[in-house]
């Protein structure tokens, strides 16, 4: 692409988030930079490549390059997308002054495979949270070991007006292994995706919530879209095509993708046996899914998000003062801030720095920072999305099966929204932790029970035999 001649219009907008706003062209698809100028973009490919690509796997993550650019497109890119943008992120103005931006693959496109088949790729973007609940002994409020931080959240969120509906959803049963309660687990992200689920047919977002969550989006709407890729479920009873049996498919789809692991042997990980396993607000707490023990697939796309998440071992409760020690240290000896690299670089020498950190608490700074440090990792793979992009493949290409109708699609599964999260973010972690949680006790004394589920109970049995590309 020649920079001198790039034009705003052969571009699109997508999207935004806290720092970062999407924009795709046929051909490329940029992450533009808003508040940071190059050495910001240049620290998020370095945490990228150097710290989460080795700890979440190769496969699965994508770092990305800076990519120079003329500061008129910008400018006139700015002024291109400002009409598409959600009104709660105009606030936000775009950077037109640095003139560099973060280049990825668009991943809601799978790359060119001659299978012949007409459907445009499907994309499921999937914001997981937190898969675990918190067995540090310096927790202070007992319900954090009981409920996950998502379903406490949700009460906090209604409060606020952020949400008008309660999610069912809970990360704990989506990273249970137990493909039972990873299908309602989805199911409950399609009844009410808000920020955690989008979907995208043809790199067109075709599904989601939108910011200000004033109205539910039309599942209705959706049936229609999946329908060509599911012509298989017919129903028994009218021959026509079942909305519940084209979901159903859907579900076991990402299911299946998510515990893919590309080995046939399928090792599974073991849960840390402090780590209770359930959560109380889930819908499925009292549900006899909940009994028996399961496990994810050791190189499956949860199971390494879910083992970084858990370098947070101590809570936040047990890392508030770890943090408050480092930033006296650093008052006192400003110097030292370089060679503890709590700001970077985030090269091989700051993951080494991560892994062989004190292993126990001797009381000096490089206990603290360690700690400090895996926190913030770990921060990052909570908050990260899983992107599942399918595409359905030609009848003559018996790679991948979906039985019994033998359907076949092929797929990929990444790992991205993977930006290092600051130190000073911590006293706000801090304080939110205790809002959260506070206001979900006092909630809770006098809320109802969640109503039950509104897109369907069964489970349809289907098996999925399908390979990675």
């Amino acid at each position: 692409m020649e920079l001198d001649k790039m034009d705003e219009n052969d571009w699109k907008y997508h999207g935004e988030g806290n720092k970062s706003l999407v924009v795709s062209h046929v051909q490329v698809s940029d992450r533009l930079g808003t508040k940071q100028a190059f050495q910001h973009i240049r620290n998020i490919v370095d945490y990228n490549k150097n710290v989460m690509k080795p700890l979440l796997g190769e496969k699965y993550v994508h770092s990305g390059e800076v990519v120079k650019l003329p500061l008129e497109f910008v400018r006139q890119l700015s002024l291109k997308v400002q009409q598409e943008r959600p009104e709660l992120r105009c606030d936000k103005v775009m950077d037109t002054f640095s003139g560099c931006g973060l280049c990825l693959p668009n991943l809601t496109q799978l790359s060119p495979c001659h299978f012949g088949d007409h459907r445009p790729p499907l994309c499921v973007e999937i914001k997981p949270k937190c898969g675990f609940l918190p067995f540090s002994r310096y927790v202070t409020k007992e319900c954090k070991r009981k409920v996950c931080r998502f379903c406490m959240h949700q009460h906090f969120k209604l409060a606020n007006g952020k949400w008008n509906r309660l999610s069912r959803y809970c990360p704990l049963d989506l990273f249970s292994g137990s493909k039972q309660r990873m299908y309602v687990a989805i199911k409950h992200l399609l009844e009410e995706p808000q920020n955690n689920l989008k979907i995208f047919k043809g790199g067109e977002l075709i599904y989601s919530c939108n910011d200000d969550a004033k109205q539910q989006p039309d599942l209705n709407e959706l049936v229609q879209h999946l329908r060509p890729y599911f012509h298989h479920c017919i129903s028994l009873y009218n021959g026509h095509q079942s909305s519940k049996a084209i979901f159903s498919e859907l579900i076991q789809l990402i299911c299946s993708a998510l515990l893919s692991s590309g080995d046939s042997k399928r090792s599974v990980e073991p849960r840390k046996a402090e780590s209770r396993q359930f959560c109380e607000a889930s819908p499925l707490h009292r549900d006899p899914l909940r009994s028996g023990s399961h496990g994810l697939p050791r190189d499956c796309v949860l199971s390494k998000i879910l083992q970084v998440q858990m370098l947070d071992n101590l809570d936040i409760d047990g890392l508030y003062p770890l943090y408050k020690r480092v930033e006296q240290y650093l008052e006192e000896f400003p110097k030292e801030r370089n060679r503890l690299q709590i700001d970077g670089p985030y090269d091989e020498s700051f993951l080494e720095k991560v892994k062989t950190y004190p292993s126990e608490d001797d009381g000096s700074i490089e206990y603290a920072v360690g700690k400090v440090l895996q926190y913030r990792i770990a921060m990052t793979a909570k908050d990260c999305s899983v992107m599942i992009t399918f595409a359905p493949c030609g009848q003559d290409e018996k790679i991948f099966a979906l039985a019994p109708a033998k359907h076949c699609f092929t797929y990929s599964v990444s790992i991205l929204d993977l930006d290092p999260k600051p130190s000073d973010s911590i006293p706000h972690q801090y304080k939110l932790d205790s809002k959260i949680v506070n206001y979900y006790l006092r909630s809770t004394n006098t809320s109802q029970d969640r109503p039950s589920s509104n897109l369907y109970k069964e489970h349809q049995e289907c098996m999925l035999l399908f390979h990675p590309v």
